[in-house]
C-alpha cells in the first residue's frame, strides 16, 4: 500500500508504517468501516465510508487505524516522527528553509506593533478562515474555497510548499488554520508548538514590520478532512466518540435568558476541554499523557471519533492532538453555535453525557 511521505522538515511520516504489510494495513481499515457501517447513512454523511478517505485524513502520513495504543506497536522514533508531522518546535523551524510562516489573528489588530516571527504573514481568522455566519451556518462556518485560494495566494503560498501557523496563544486560534488548510488540500502544514511564547522563550528573533509577499500559486480544494453536520454528530455521540472542546462550564450550561440559545452540550457528548491538551508553560502534553488522556475518553484508535466546539475553533486544538497520536477524526465546523440556534435540537445540561 502505497504511504504518501510528507515534504519538508526533512520528515518521512510514511515510514511510521513501512513495517506494516499491506495484508495488515488493509486489515485495519477493513475493521474500522467495518465498526462504523452499522449506521451506513451515518457513515455516508461523515465521508468515513471509503477507506482512501480514511487514509487521507492526515495528510502526509498514514492514518493509524488501530485496535492498541501506538506505543505497543511503535518505538520512540515512531511516534515522534508522527508528532513532528503535525507540531514542529521553534528550533526545528528557526532551522527550515523555504516554509511560508502565518501568524494567525482573531481578528487582525495593528500589524506594526505586533510583534512576529521574522517573514510572518498575518491572517485574519473571521475573514479569512470563515464564511459569513449565523443561524444553524454557526458563528464560523468553512470557507467558500475558491476565497481561500484568493487569500492563500495573497499570502505567498506555493504549490507544494511547507506551512507552518502560530499564534499568540499556545494554539487555540492557529489550529483553525491548521485545519483548515488541509481540509482544503495542503499536506504539509504544522503548528509550532508553544506559538510566539515558545519562540520567544527559545531566544530566537521577532519583528515588528510585516513581510510584502509575493502572490503564490497554491491550488486549493475542499473536502481532505472530514466534516460532520448536526446529524452525523449526533450518531457520532451514539455510536463512536463525540468530544466537546469547550471549557466545561460551557459543556455543562444552565439557564439562559428568554429568547438567547441555550447552554449544555450535544446528548453523548463527552467533556474534552482543548486547554487540557497543553502543557502549563505552552506547548502541547507529550504523546504518553496524550494517550492516556483520551483513552480514558475512549478516544484510543478503537471507535470513530468527533470533535466539536463552540463555533469550530478550539476544535480544531483536539484533532490536531488526535492526529498526533495517530488517530483520525472528524470535526463540526457548525459546532455549539449551529446546533444551539435550531430549536429542534435536544440539548443536555449538566456535567453528564447524557
Amino acid at each position: 500500500m502505497a504511504v504518501r511521505a510528507a515534504s519538508g522538515f526533512g520528515i518521512a511520516a510514511g515510514s511510521i508504517h513501512q513495517e506494516l504489510s499491506e495484508d495488515i494495513q488493509m486489515t485495519l481499515v477493513a475493521a474500522k468501516i467495518k465498526l462504523f457501517a452499522q449506521d451506513r447513512s451515518c457513515v455516508q454523511r461523515t465521508g468515513l465510508l471509503c477507506a482512501t478517505r480514511l487514509l487521507s485524513c492526515l495528510p502526509g502520513a498514514a492514518v493509524m487505524l488501530h485496535h492498541e495504543p501506538i506505543a505497543r506497536r511503535s518505538g520512540m522514533q515512531q511516534v515522534d516522527s508522527l508528532r513532528a508531522s503535525v507540531f514542529v518546535t521553534p528550533q526545528a523551524l528557526a532551522a527550515q528553509q523555504g516554509v511560508a510562516v502565518l501568524a494567525i489573528r482573531n481578528p487582525r489588530g495593528d500589524e506594526q506593533a505586533t510583534p512576529r516571527i521574522p517573514g510572518a504573514v498575518d491572517v485574519d481568522l473571521p475573514t479569512e478562515l470563515a464564511s459569513p455566519g449565523g443561524g444553524t451556518r454557526g458563528s464560523r462556518p468553512l470557507p467558500d474555497v475558491k476565497a481561500l485560494q484568493g487569500h492563500a495566494r495573497g499570502w505567498g503560498l506555493r504549490q507544494g510548499q511547507p506551512v507552518v501557523v502560530y499564534d499568540h496563544d499556545r494554539g487555540l486560534v492557529a489550529a483553525r488554520a491548521w485545519w483548515v488548510l488541509r481540509w482544503a488540500g495542503i499536506a504539509d502544514v504544522r503548528l509550532l508548538d508553544g506559538g510566539l511564547p515558545a519562540w520567544v522563550a527559545a531566544g530566537l528573533p521577532v519583528v515588528h514590520r510585516p513581510p510584502a509577499p509575493t502572490a503564490g500559486d497554491v491550488v486549493l480544494s475542499a473536502g481532505h478532512l472530514p466534516v460532520l453536520d448536526e446529524d452525523a454528530s449526533l450518531a457520532m455521540a451514539r455510536d463512536g466518540v463525540l468530544l466537546d472542546s469547550r471549557v466545561r462550564p460551557n459543556y455543562i450550561g444552565g439557564i439562559v435568558p428568554p429568547g438567547t440559545p441555550p447552554r449544555g452540550h450535544i446528548p453523548g457528548a463527552l467533556s474534552a476541554p482543548a486547554a487540557d491538551n497543553f502543557t502549563e508553560p505552552g506547548p502541547f502534553a507529550d504523546a504518553a499523557t496524550l494517550r492516556h488522556l483520551y483513552a480514558a475518553l475512549g478516544a484510543d484508535g478503537t471507535k470513530p471519533v468527533g470533535v466539536y466546539c463552540g463555533a469550530g475553533i478550539s476544535a480544531a486544538v483536539n484533532v490536531a492532538a488526535l492526529a498526533s497520536l495517530g488517530i483520525a477524526s472528524a470535526m463540526y465546523p457548525g459546532s455549539w453555535s449551529a446546533w444551539s440556534a435550531d430549536p429542534a435540537r435536544p440539548v443536555v445540561v449538566g456535567g453528564r453525557p447524557e
